[in-house]
């Protein structure tokens, strides 16, 4: 596995579903508990704002603190304007320069290359949660999972909640279940969620 994995696979499938989505879908649930279709499209606009800013170290524009994930944000243009966003966080990613040293995301400092494992994260998990909310299908590369994996898996006695990981208390999958499958359940999710569930 490359030490500096290309984020440009999941940010062009995250940028491809974003543009997709009828307004009549923001309403819409997703497998984030606190999040409708059209938050988690906003909390995409930050976050694609937030690792850019990280790959780049360059803070002047961040506001601070987390990605938000707000609906009412949006605005006018966003189908378009988000996966720029995406596509130039993929982009700035790919200097190597961007790996080095510390960066700052959401607020956190940490080094950069966990910064860059971090951003192919969100991009490979919140691809498959507006997947699963808008009812499309979603794969991922299996050198991208293998990275989200490392960054997902708790470590033996680290113990995950809603407050102190980036994502939710793990949901028990089985142990042979798919490699995407088993990262959903690390990060949270109940990988066989529907929006009737």
């Amino acid at each position: 596995m490359a030490d500096m994995p290309d984020l440009g696979p999941a940010a062009r499938r995250l940028a491809d579903l974003v543009s997709g989505v009828a307004d009549e879908r923001l309403a819409d649930p997703t497998p984030c508990p606190e999040y409708t279709v059209g938050d988690l499209i906003d909390h995409v606009n930050g976050l694609s704002l937030a690792f850019t800013w990280a790959a780049k170290k360059s803070f002047e524009d961040s506001p601070g603190g987390g990605p938000s994930g707000d609906a009412s944000r949006l605005e006018a243009g966003w189908r378009s304007r988000i996966p720029e966003r995406l596509e130039a966080l993929a982009e700035a990613w790919r200097d190597p320069s961007a790996w080095q040293g510390m960066t700052k995301a959401g607020g956190v400092d940490l080094p950069a290359e966990v910064a860059g494992f971090f951003a192919l994260n969100e991009l490979v998990v919140h691809g498959w949660d507006l997947a699963r909310g808008t009812g499309r299908p979603y794969e991922a590369a299996p050198e991208e999972i293998e990275v989200c994996l490392r960054v997902s898996t708790p470590q033996p006695g680290e113990e995950r909640t809603p407050d102190n990981g980036l994502f939710g208390p793990p949901v028990p999958v089985a142990g042979d279940a798919p490699p995407l499958d088993r990262l959903i359940g690390f990060t949270g999710r109940d990988p066989g969620w529907t929006p009737s569930r």
